[in-house]
């Protein structure tokens, strides 16, 4: 069925039919509306209730100059989210005997004694102080702003971060508070190297994308036989729409944001997190369930600190390990964040409920009418509301459907 250029498509069957199309009708105008507002070039959005996918919606282009269009096959760049890749592999380690949450990080990476610590011994700072970026340590992986030209290309080596530890100082006393970092992330993916033996990439790879099945994800630069299913991705400022660097290599930062998938295998994860009974024997080798639980406990309190991932905290986030926490009326979310070179992206997981969302948008856009951030927090309350009903007092039923498959292609 066409109309106005956009193609829905509706598989299974529709519980309470009226009442049902109006909901999800409602959120693929309101998605749809958004996007377009805001002048996005391509987005991908998944709703899940629990083994099922719920709602889908592809919009836009991939690549505006072929005018290729996003579908369940486009790979987006996943930026922060590969956070908490990093925290799983860590707990996989912890698991197996390898490390304890509280080891001094300088057990494991002795060429942080040269660090700067105005507030004690460097061996006061702790995994766990990595993985809820309340070690100290700076945000960006240089000791400067990262709006330099060559971001995010930067460094490729780890002698480089190694060469500027001297300069390094820790910021505030370990655990006192919450201040994203970006570099202690760095240091969780050496720890990793250095206790598997492999690099960061071949070891998550093999021990989380393999195990999930989720076989045309990667890091950094694309294979050959999957690059053409890799989105462009786009800058919006003052009016202006810039394509953006396409195809990178995040260098030694891959462990806090190297990471590209397309939306079915970010779902297969999204399944892993929220704990599908029908997965739970390869589930629970990839990591116990008891360990991702303790993942999702609030570790401490979180206020919006520089350099935090697209729509970065507020009174309702605490952070976790690796993840962040929400608080949203009668249910804890769990989820996480990533922006990166034009690419924002966010998912959020209700372990309870075992519902889940997952967005993806190749365009970064900062204007004050235009602003992908600011919607992308509009869409996270829409669904706080209509999908999980957690406003309190809401009469606001969960949506009552199965399985709604939506595609919408922008027209410029």
């Amino acid at each position: 069925m066409r109309h106005g250029g956009f193609v829905l498509l509706l598989c299974g069957v529709l519980l309470c039919a009226g009442g049902a199309l109006g909901q999800t009708g409602s959120l693929k105008s309101f998605y749809e509306a958004g996007l377009k507002r805001n002048g996005i070039v391509g987005s991908r959005l998944v709703l899940l209730d629990g083994a099922k996918m719920v709602f889908e919606d592809s919009y836009g282009y991939a690549r505006l100059s072929t005018r290729q269009p996003v579908d369940e096959n486009t790979a987006f760049h996943w930026a922060s989210i590969t956070k908490t890749f990093t925290a799983i592999a860590i707990m996989q380690l912890r698991d197996h005997g390898r490390l304890k949450l509280d080891d001094p990080v300088v057990k494991y990476i002795p060429e942080l004694a040269a660090v700067h610590d105005a507030w004690g011994p460097v061996t006061a700072i702790t995994i766990r102080h990595l993985l809820t970026h309340s070690s100290g340590f700076r945000n960006p992986t240089w000791p400067w702003s990262g709006d330099q030209r060559w971001y995010p290309f930067e460094p490729t080596h780890w002698s480089q971060i190694v060469a500027m530890l001297p300069y390094t100082q820790v910021e505030f006393t370990p655990g006192a508070h919450y201040s994203y970092s970006n570099l202690g992330y760095v240091f969780l993916g050496q720890i990793i190297e250095r206790l598997s033996g492999d690099d960061y990439e071949v070891y998550v790879d093999k021990n989380v994308l393999k195990p999930l099945q989720m076989y045309n994800s990667y890091f950094d630069k694309a294979p050959y036989h999957l690059l053409k299913y890799r989105s462009a991705s786009y800058e919006l400022k003052g009016g202006k729409m810039t394509e953006l660097p396409f195809d990178f290599d995040t260098g030694i930062t891959v462990s806090n944001g190297g990471l590209n998938a397309p939306l079915s295998d970010m779902v297969k994860y999204l399944k892993f997190l929220l704990g599908e009974p029908a997965g739970t024997p390869i589930y629970d080798e990839v990591l116990k369930r008891a360990s991702l639980q303790e993942m999702f406990q609030p570790q401490l309190k979180t206020v919006a600190s520089p350099g935090d991932p697209a729509n970065g905290p507020d009174e309702k986030d605490s952070m976790g390990l690796g993840v962040f926490v929400r608080r949203d009326g009668r249910h804890q979310l769990i989820g996480h964040a990533g922006e990166q070179n034009g690419f924002i992206s966010h998912f959020y997981m209700d372990p309870e409920s075992r519902r889940a969302y997952i967005v993806a948008y190749n365009t970064a856009a900062y204007d004050a009418g235009q602003n992908t951030q600011v919607f992308d927090r509009e869409l996270r309350d829409y669904l706080v509301q209509h999908f999980w009903g957690t406003q309190p007092g809401s009469d606001v039923a969960p949506f009552p459907f199965k399985i709604l498959k939506s595609s919408a292609r922008l027209r410029r």
